[in-house]
């Protein structure tokens, strides 16, 4: 059973951490998603479809979850590459008929974008285009390149011309410097030189490609609608167009469909498949399937195992919306506890919502949440949430119950703690800021103000996933953020801060 601690009285939360490095204490206490990790991207194709523009939002619009500050689409009609890309939501900018009108062509790759590499400016919006002597080339990416900032020295360094600040423009440099004849082989020799997590998906005038990193850290299906393929980083983006799932692309694998049909390339040495376990915990639609899970299912059986790990005496199991609602539920059915909605989520509050006054600034959470009353008061109830990261929300949510007449609230996360950042495509704060690498799990208890606190374990984790546990020697999923096992070199960390910068243009965004 995972450690857990208790408290006889309700403690006054001690909120001792520091701010974020970019936003004042009053920005911070706004911040509705500061405390959230922030999704990755989500990437979109289809080729040989008449209306590929327009299949290819609609595809965007399901995983607009990935990523909520950009959106492009590049589409190719034969003869020319056409391209949309925008600041802001899908439903924003790709609902019109004039913005699709504007995109002709039977083949399209699309991107949703939160911006872990670069920041958030109209040149940093994927998918990037650059035209080479074999034509043009379109690539959109989810992931992060750990090798991406001294490929990008060294390619400077002989003579190339960068324009973005995004690491996927160093894919697009590399296939351009290639000595390689064909586009997909030049493509391929860019492969071979990156490191980190990728699921690539790239047009050129006669291919759709699809690449995924040798560990499979970053998802990517094949799917089919009315016989033409489609790439996509979940399930979900099939089903919202209706079309038909056909199988996950393997870690490792490049797939080329062009006129003649759908090809698989195999051209690295064979690893053992590490996906990304955040998928299965936060980031996937819980509508998802990923490698033959239901994300849906996985996320009540995490909250199971935790009811198993970590009970608690209480009368009612309420979630954190979203993402805490299947994990609440397992839980609830682990203990045999009502599940209650003790918490509602106004759906309508974006991060942009600007507050007039310090007052109204301080109502914080509540913008976003709103506790229920007629169900919380008088109650000891169980709070579930799928993670915790600087532990500021917690601390807030917490007072809320309190507040709404709570007797009792135990804190309990459907995930290990958090202790270490990513550097693949999640964007998690430093080491330092990450509050279960600066307290024990009584000191996160105190700060939160729960009268218990309790994580799910590692091996707990992997037992919801269908295993006996962790294997140390082999892990079955990338888990760096709860082990500080990297799966893969990160060669950019390793080099001098100095080195680090990406642009000596500052730019408006």
């Amino acid at each position: 059973m995972h450690e857990e601690t208790a408290a006889s009285n309700r403690p006054a939360p001690d909120t001792t951490l520091p701010s974020r490095a970019d936003a004042s204490p009053a920005q911070e206490a706004f911040d509705l998603d500061g405390d959230r990790l922030r999704e990755e991207c989500g990437v979109f194709g289809i080729f040989g479809h008449p209306a590929a523009a327009a299949i290819t939002a609609l595809g965007l619009h399901a995983l607009q979850h990935r990523g909520q500050e950009a959106a492009g689409i590049v589409a190719f009609d034969g003869a020319r590459f056409h391209s949309e890309r925008r600041l802001g939501l899908v439903g924003d900018h790709f609902s019109s008929a004039a913005t699709i009108e504007r995109l002709p062509g039977s083949a399209a790759v699309g991107h949703v974008r939160y911006s872990t590499t670069g920041a958030t400016i109209l040149r940093n919006v994927q998918p990037l285009f650059a035209e080479l002597h074999a034509g043009g080339l379109a690539v959109a990416h989810n992931g992060n390149l750990t090798n991406g900032l001294t490929l990008r020295r060294e390619l400077i360094r002989d003579g190339a011309i960068c324009q973005s600040t995004s690491d996927t423009e160093v894919v697009l440099l590399l296939t351009a410097r290639s000595r390689r004849t064909r586009i997909i082989e030049r493509f391929i020799d860019a492969l071979g030189q990156i490191e980190g997590a990728y699921a690539l998906v790239a047009l050129t005038n006669k291919k759709l490609i699809g690449a995924r990193d040798p560990l499979g850290i970053r998802p990517l299906v094949l799917g089919e609608l009315d016989g033409c393929p489609i790439l996509c980083s979940e399930t979900c983006a099939l089903d919202i167009i209706g079309a038909k799932f056909v199988r996950d692309i393997e870690n490792g694998e490049v797939i080329v469909i062009d006129s003649s049909g759908v090809r698989s390339l195999k051209p690295f040495p064979a690893q053992p498949m590490r996906p990304c376990i955040f998928e299965y915990i936060y980031f996937a639609r819980p509508d998802s399937v990923v490698h033959g899970r239901s994300v849906y299912d996985a996320r009540k059986a995490m909250g199971a195992q935790l009811a198993k790990e970590a009970p608690a005496d209480v009368d009612v199991v309420v979630p954190v919306p979203d993402s805490g609602v299947p994990a609440a539920l397992g839980y609830a059915a682990g203990c045999g506890v009502p599940f209650e909605l003790g918490i509602i989520r106004n759906h309508y509050v974006g991060r942009t919502f600007i507050q007039p006054t310090q007052a109204i600034r301080e109502l914080g959470v509540r913008l976003k949440h709103n506790a229920n009353r007629a169900v919380v008061a008088g109650k000891r109830i169980a709070l579930i949430d799928d993670s915790i990261v600087r532990g500021t929300t917690s601390v807030k949510i917490v007072q809320m119950m309190r507040e709404a007449g709570a007797r009792e609230v135990h804190m309990r996360i459907s995930s290990p703690p958090i202790t270490h950042p990513d550097f693949y495509g999640i964007d998690t704060p430093e080491r330092d800021k990450l509050l279960a690498a600066r307290m024990d799990l009584e000191g996160m208890r105190r700060f939160m103000g729960a009268d218990s606190l309790a994580f799910l374990s590692i091996d707990g984790t992997y037992r919801a996933m269908g295993y006996s546990g962790r294997d140390p020697r082999r892990p079955q999923f990338t888990d760096h953020c709860f082990t500080g096992d990297y799966p893969t070199r990160l060669t950019d960390q390793e080099a001098e801060p100095e080195k680090r910068q990406m642009s000596l243009l500052a730019e408006a965004s």
